[in-house]
Order: structure tokens, then sequence, then C-alpha cells
């Protein structure tokens, strides 16, 4: 599965705002720089929690099959479309005859073909995430991004490492999607 976002998380003002409180910043020449780090704490908190924070709207190809394909994006809120793509990248959108899709309770998104096809793929666009802004996050995934963001910043010139802090894994850790393989 291979997913590409259409629309990327909105950020509002306010956690940018959030952000530059907690590091006392007042000026606005940090602004570019506390942004994108604030969009690397989204990432990093989807990358550990299995969980989209702020609603996005993205597209993952999958195989084209007539068996159930699970997004690897959660929680979906809705499945929008469904293209066949060709070897040569040529889209075809199909019509909802053609398909089945299903978002199940725990946000797991889902699709099938009903007939079978020569392309190889099947795009699937969808929208999927906790909350549809900033402001509706939960507070404890909301403050650890501000954290995190805030440790990435002071701690720009060393080595920030791989894996968030010990007290944000724990502000995120009841949002953390686990599997079993």
């Amino acid at each position: 599965m291979k997913r590409a976002i259409i629309v990327p998380a909105a950020l509002s003002s306010a956690a940018l705002d959030e952000l530059k409180r907690w590091l006392a910043i007042t000026g606005t020449g940090e602004d570019a720089t506390l942004t994108g780090l604030l969009r690397a704490a989204l990432d990093m908190c989807e990358a550990f929690t299995g969980t989209a924070p702020i609603e996005i709207e993205a597209e993952e190809l999958l195989t084209a099959s007539g068996e159930w394909q699970v997004l690897s994006s959660r929680p979906v809120g809705s499945i929008t479309s469904l293209s066949l793509v060709t070897a040569t990248g040529v889209r075809t959108p199909l019509v909802p005859e053609d398909y089945m899709v299903d978002i199940a309770a725990d946000g797991s998104g889902r699709a099938r073909l009903l007939k079978p096809v020569e392309a190889r793929r099947v795009a699937v666009r969808f929208t999927a995430g906790l909350a549809p802004d900033w402001e509706a996050l939960p507070n404890s995934m909301r403050h650890g991004i501000i954290r995190l963001a805030a440790h990435h910043y002071r701690e720009r010139d060393g080595n920030p490492g791989l894996h968030p802090p010990a007290a944000i894994s724990a502000l995120w850790q009841p949002w953390r999607r686990m599997r079993l393989l």
C-alpha cells in the first residue's frame, strides 16, 4: 500500500500560538520553522499512534482485487472514490456499483472490487483523522505534539533522536493502536 496525502492536515494559527507560548517566543521570525516542526510532530504522532491526528484527504494504491483490503490510515471518516490505475498510470473512475467499501467501528476502512478488471491497481480516495481540526484534538495528543515540536526546536543543533521522549510517549500511549503480527 502506498499512501499519498492529497490535502494535508489544516494547522490553525492556534497551534502555532500554543507552541510559541510553550517556548516563550513572542516574535514572528521563527514562525515558518515552528510550523514545519509542528507538521513533523504531527507525522511522528501518527507514526507512533497509528492514528492520523487531524483530518487529511489521502489516497492509497491497493491491488485490484475482489478481496477486502484494509487501508493503512485510521480512523477513516469517509471513502469518497475508487479509480482503476493502469501500468502507465492512466486512471479510470469506477462507479459505485463496481465496488464495495466499509468503515468498521474501530475506524478501519476497507474496499473491494465486485467485478474482475484488467488493471492491477486501484486508487482509493478517503478522509482520515481523529479530529477535524487542531482545537478538537484530545488534550493529551495536542500537548504531546506541542512538546515534541518544542523538543525538536530546542535540539535543532543537536540530535533529537528517532523516538519521542518518554513524557511525550506517555501522553500518546492511550491513542496507540497495537497490532499483532
